[in-house]
């Protein structure tokens, strides 16, 4: 245990330390984010108004509501910034000083975002979080606040999180080939963020859609957690989507052990 410290705690807190340096930008991106789960807010708020119904594919405005801000406070939790960072390295040559390092690869980045994201979620969980917590108990119409789901969600996110870490490490070791990741990254991005139900919940698409977006892994990095948070499981399905996020979790890493395996040998530096 001692060993594993002193050989990985130096990497967290260089990610620690990268977070506290770039401050401005980790406050653009989260004042960004805000501002955009207001307007979805807000955008809602006018479906919901134009509505006859009081809900809408089995939600309530005040569960909608919770669905948007727990959507993006999901977000920061289970973000992973991998795909990005290799590609960067790759195209300028210092991903040479990585592999030389006598430690895993994929080790070296999963600490180094670890300290960086202890430092995002540490500034945003008390006020983020903690206001979500007190519309659930102080507004009219929201679920009652339960311990059980309150778990369920941490852990779900948490598993979320690494799949994907290592789904977005898979993706990045395409860099090795492609050597420039920026234009097909941005289309990943865009394709997760609306298949994993955060610009709109998977309950409204279509249902042959919909169960096919369930399955994929994309559902399980935000969707799962904030439904499990809102109770709208029932312990069958608890269970099944947890099973599912333990097999995609299990599935990439695997595969990433065996891109890298191929990816290794195509490297070549371009920069440096």
């Amino acid at each position: 245990m001692t060993n594993f410290l002193r050989k990985y705690r130096p990497f967290v807190s260089a990610g620690i330390e990268e977070a506290i340096v770039y401050r401005a930008n980790f406050l653009l991106f989260a004042l960004g984010n805000t501002l955009g789960a207001f307007v979805t807010y807000f955008l809602w708020k006018a479906v919901f108004q134009s509505s006859t119904n009081s809900s809408l594919s089995g939600f309530t405005f005040p569960e909608m509501v919770l669905y948007i801000f727990l959507s993006f406070f999901t977000g920061i939790l289970t973000s992973s910034d991998g795909s990005s960072s290799v590609g960067d390295e790759v195209k300028d040559g210092s991903i040479a000083m990585r592999i030389l390092k006598p430690i895993s690869f994929t080790a070296n980045y999963f600490y180094e975002e670890i300290g960086s994201k202890l430092i995002d979620v540490g500034v945003l969980a008390v006020p983020l979080f903690g206001g979500i917590l007190i519309y659930q108990i102080v507004g009219t119409g929201t679920p009652v606040l339960n311990l059980g789901n309150l778990l369920l969600y941490f852990f779900s996110a948490t598993v979320a999180y690494l799949i994907n870490f290592y789904f977005n490490i898979c993706f990045s070791f395409t860099a090795f080939f492609f050597r420039n990741l920026w234009g097909s990254n941005v289309l990943k991005n865009a394709l997760v963020i609306f298949m994993s139900g955060s610009l709109v919940p998977l309950a409204f698409f279509p249902p042959v859609l919909q169960n096919v977006l369930k399955v994929l892994p994309f559902s399980s990095l935000l969707y799962t957690p904030v439904m499990l948070y809102l109770g709208k499981y029932s312990m069958q399905q608890t269970i099944s989507v947890l099973l599912l996020q333990i097999f995609w979790l299990i599935f990439f890493i695997f595969l990433a052990k065996i891109i890298w395996h191929f990816a290794i040998k195509h490297l070549s530096i371009q920069g440096g």
